[in-house]
This record gives C-alpha cells, sequence and structure tokens, in this order.
C-alpha cells in the first residue's frame, strides 16, 4: 500500500488501497469500469452503498457482487463482523474491491474497520488510511467504526453466515418517501441549530443527514415506481438529490464555509419541491 492519495481511473474514482488486493473506492460506473476492474484481477465487488448493484453486468464479465449497505453514521458490530467474513472470504478468490457512492466516505469506513479487524493494521492506521480516502471529520460514527475495531479471533468470524446478498433490496418508495420526511424534520431541528448538531440531539450529524437525505431521493429516482410517472416527477426527485448533495458538501466544507444563509435557501430550494410535488402527485 503505498497510495498517498486517492487514484482515479476511466469509470473509476477515489481508489486507495488498504491492503494487498483490498480497494475502496467509487461506484463502478458503466461497462467499461466493470471490464478495468476485471483487468485488475478483481474477482468480487462488496458495495456499501444503498442503491442496488448492477449484479447482471457484473456477471457478464465474471465478477460476483456483495451488497451488505451501510449508513453515513457509522454501522453496528453485527454489520462489521459480515463485511469482515465477506472480504476475508473473497480474498480467497482474488482481490476485492469494495464502494460506496463516491468512494470518500462509507466505504472507506468500512474498509478501515474491516483491515483493523483482520490485523491487517492497527486502528490509528486505519483512520489514518480514511484520511487519504478523503473522509471528512465530519462523519464521526464511520471514523469510530475504524477507530474501535480489534483484530477479531477467526473463530468470531467463521460464527458469522457466510450467505450474503448479491442485492439488498431498497426500502419501497412509500417506506423511502417516510424516511425522507423523518431525516426533513432532523434538518429543521439542525438549520434552528445554526447547522449544528443540536444541543438536545447530538446523535443528529448535519453532514451525515443530509447525506442520508440525498441517497434517498437518488434511489427513488432509480425506482420503477417513479420511472412510471410523468417526467417532471422524475426530473424533480433527481433535481432535490442534487441540491441536498450540493448542501450535504457545504456542510462538510463548514469550517471553511460560513454562509449560513446559502445551507438555509438551499435546503428551502428542496422543502418547496417537495411540497409541489405532494400537491401535483399525492394530495
Amino acid at each position: 500500500m503505498k497510495d498517498e492519495r486517492p487514484r482515479d481511473l476511466p469509470g473509476l474514482h477515489n481508489i486507495v488501497a488498504y491492503h494487498e488486493g483490498f480497494y475502496s473506492g467509487g461506484v463502478p460506473e458503466g461497462d467499461a469500469a466493470l471490464t478495468l476492474l476485471k483487468a485488475m484481477g478483481i474477482k468480487t465487488i462488496i458495495s456499501v452503498d444503498g442503491a442496488e448493484p448492477d449484479v447482471e453486468q457484473a456477471k457478464l464479465v465474471g465478477i460476483r457482487y456483495i451488497h451488505l449497505p451501510i449508513g453515513y453514521n457509522g454501522f453496528d458490530e453485527k454489520r462489521k463482523l459480515e463485511l469482515t467474513r465477506a472480504t476475508r472470504d473473497a480474498l480467497q478468490d482474488g482481490p476485492v474491491y469494495i464502494h460506496c457512492h463516491h468512494g470518500k466516505h462509507r466505504s472507506a469506513g468500512a474498509a478501515g474497520a474491516v483491515a483493523a479487524s483482520l490485523g491487517w493494521m492497527t486502528p490509528e492506521e486505519a483512520v489514518e488510511r480514511m484520511k487519504v480516502s478523503g473522509t471528512a471529520p465530519n462523519y464521526e460514527g464511520l471514523y469510530a467504526c475504524a477507530a474501535n475495531a480489534t483484530e477479531l479471533d477467526p473463530k468470531l468470524i467463521d460464527a458469522v453466515p457466510a450467505n450474503f446478498p448479491e442485492v439488498s433490496h431498497p426500502a419501497t418508495f412509500v417506506k423511502a418517501m417516510v424516511e425522507i420526511d423523518e431525516i426533513n424534520d432532523h434538518l429543521k431541528l439542525i438549520e434552528k441549530a445554526g447547522w449544528q448538531s443540536p444541543a438536545d440531539h447530538p446523535d443528529l450529524v448535519p453532514a451525515a443527514e443530509a447525506g442520508r437525505l440525498a441517497d434517498l431521493f437518488r434511489i427513488s429516482a432509480e425506482s420503477t415506481k417513479a420511472k412510471s410517472k410523468p417526467p417532471t416527477f422524475l426530473g424533480a426527485l433527481k433535481q432535490d438529490a442534487e441540491r441536498i448533495a450540493a448542501l450535504e458538501a457545504m456542510l462538510i466544507a463548514q469550517e471553511k464555509y460560513k454562509d449560513i444563509k446559502k445551507l438555509s435557501d438551499t435546503f428551502k430550494q428542496v422543502q418547496a419541491s417537495c411540497k409541489d410535488c405532494h400537491t401535483k402527485y399525492r394530495d
């Protein structure tokens, strides 16, 4: 592992090695990216993103997919054990590529925790590796997953069921909308606190909540239900996903970015779009 900074290849972004044959990065963009992964010797892709992976296309180039989604706030012990066993076992067949959407935050947190759990590096080294991937300091929960990981007894890993899914189907469209409403309420509390974690809700990390919301809009826009609606409906979902992604980026850079009004204006645009969409298609 000599990467001092992430590498970009055609259709593959933010690639960082966490161990020999174990790489973290962004989602493969198109068939050419999957072919390139195959040329790199990758035998297994582990996705920790919320969206359904392109399993069939990966199969065409001889790559297996495992889908174990995690959140921006981190993941529990059960998921850490699953990720650890999935990685350890897959490496017996050849190199492994783990990805989220952008490859900076969630996949880096998962890769760091796995590397420390398998004894490839210390928790401190795993945290430093996440910084190479570009994991923002705002994602304290992801950093904690790596920082608190210790080398696991192989017997504990062996006890984890190994029947990992190719696709973990996301929530239904209706459930996604319910979760969007919930996160919207969280962001209202965060906005009221000056775009900081509210004193009475320190568990609400501004960038993480925005990241969750952006993911839900993005995944909802890819759903069959959304595609069955008029093009304006799908366009609104995609536009809101872009707006919330922009809000997330601003919150990540908030130490340098002090334009609170722009944060609120961007959030209000999304709220207005949601209200307009509900009037046209739901109410």
